[in-house]
């Protein structure tokens, strides 16, 4: 069975659904699934065991460029190019459902009756700005459940999604597959360790270091962040990433910026911190949580956040997100930090690995989604139904792996 995958970046984007959507690639074509990639040519393809099997489309990126929101918009050729691949495959993977690109390849598919898998990793993005935030809102209610509801199978990457798409009328019941991390990159390392990592970075060995990593953008917390930075100069703060939101133009001392980190060099910078931080919205299970866990790291996220996985939830420091006083919220990450850091000892990080490694697998993860391959490539389109909401906890057996 030929498997088309659409995502709006490869994973040379350093976002997390690029990156997640190319270790599945990866997984899967191991598995012996014949997977074609195709995603926008904001940044190269890899040039790996997947060359020959990806596709680079040309797009329009202003929108992330200038106000930090994905959302690529491809061009008349690479349209036609969506929709020439999507003929020639059996079934299509998207890597969810709001994108133009997805939205394309999924109205191929129904045109030229081709199955389809969604992936579906987040629901509504809170945005401050009453324009983005009004569209979203009408993009969910016009685009992203109704397509839901006529695709084949749908995979729901955390519970906070599988509760805002509890009432979609599923023509079958989602499975919950939780996104895998490679636990031989990310793992804790010993303080002499950590030592020399932080003397590589240029960070200072004797404060506590703060990291934050994702897109330097409004959702993932930033302003939040540089009242936190502020409040805090006896805390070194590093940020790795990159967008229009830039932590090197705030002029503070304590912050430092990496900019081109990612697999084994991210990973040292987390194993080099002593604490991660993520004040973000509108997530579904950021890939960063499961990383900074599993190089042994407390996590201090928003409230919102700790409801992706139950399971995870006594792994994470909750803090209530406010935006409207970002002074006080910034104050209440800030003593949350302190607690995490004063909870530590040396039992925590060796705790947090094993809990990542036992719970978020790429093996099982993968094996999920060929399994949900096979029923494309075997069923018959069932009528439409009303499943079970998403949270009653029969999505699938993966959410106990």
């Amino acid at each position: 069975m030929k498997l088309l995958m659409v995502s709006n970046y490869f994973e040379s984007h350093r976002d997390g659904l690029g990156l997640i959507a190319g270790r599945l690639a990866r997984e899967l074509t191991r598995l012996g699934q014949h997977v074609v990639w195709i995603a926008s040519a904001t940044t190269p393809p890899p040039d790996d065991e997947l060359r020959g099997r990806t596709v680079a489309i040309n797009v329009l990126n202003a929108t992330e460029r200038y106000l930090g929101i994905p959302f690529p918009l491809p061009s008349l050729a690479a349209i036609w190019r969506i929709g020439r691949e999507v003929r020639r495959s059996d079934a299509v993977l998207l890597q969810d459902s709001l994108y133009p690109a997805c939205i394309a390849a999924f109205l191929f598919a129904r045109l030229f009756r081709r199955r389809i898998l969604i992936a579906a990793h987040v629901g509504l993005v809170p945005y401050r700005n009453p324009i983005p935030r009004l569209l979203m809102v009408l993009a969910d209610r016009f685009i992203a459940r109704p397509m839901l509801a006529r695709a084949d199978r749908v995979a729901i990457v955390s519970e906070i999604t599988a509760r805002h798409f509890s009432q979609v009328r599923f023509r079958s019941t989602p499975e919950l597959i939780f996104n895998g991390l490679d636990t031989e990159v990310f793992h804790p390392v010993a303080q002499s360790r950590r030592l020399e990592l932080r003397a590589a970075l240029g960070l200072e060995p004797d404060r506590p270091i703060a990291l934050f990593v994702g897109r330097f953008v409004e959702k993932k917390g930033l302003p939040i962040l540089a009242h936190m930075a502020r409040i805090r100069p006896d805390i070194q703060w590093a940020f790795a990433g990159w967008g229009h939101l830039d932590p090197g133009g705030w002029g503070l001392p304590n912050v430092a910026v990496f900019r081109d980190l990612a697999g084994s060099s991210l990973a040292a910078l987390y194993q080099a911190s002593d604490v991660f931080v993520l004040p973000s919205k509108g997530e579904g299970f950021p890939l960063v949580i499961q990383e900074a866990l599993a190089c042994g790291l407390p996590v201090v996220c928003s409230a919102e956040t700790v409801g992706a996985d139950k399971a995870v939830a006594p792994f994470l420091s909750a803090v209530p997100l406010d935006e409207t006083e970002p002074e006080a919220t910034a104050a209440a990450f800030c003593a949350a930090i302190d607690r995490a850091l004063a909870r530590e000892d040396g039992r925590a990080a060796g705790e947090r690995f094993r809990f990542v490694s036992e719970r978020y697998s790429w093996t099982a993860c993968a094996a999920k989604y060929m399994e949900l391959i096979a029923a494309l490539a075997t069923a018959q389109t069932p009528p439409a139904a009303t499943p079970r909401p998403a949270e009653n906890g029969r999505h699938s057996k993966a959410a106990q792996t």
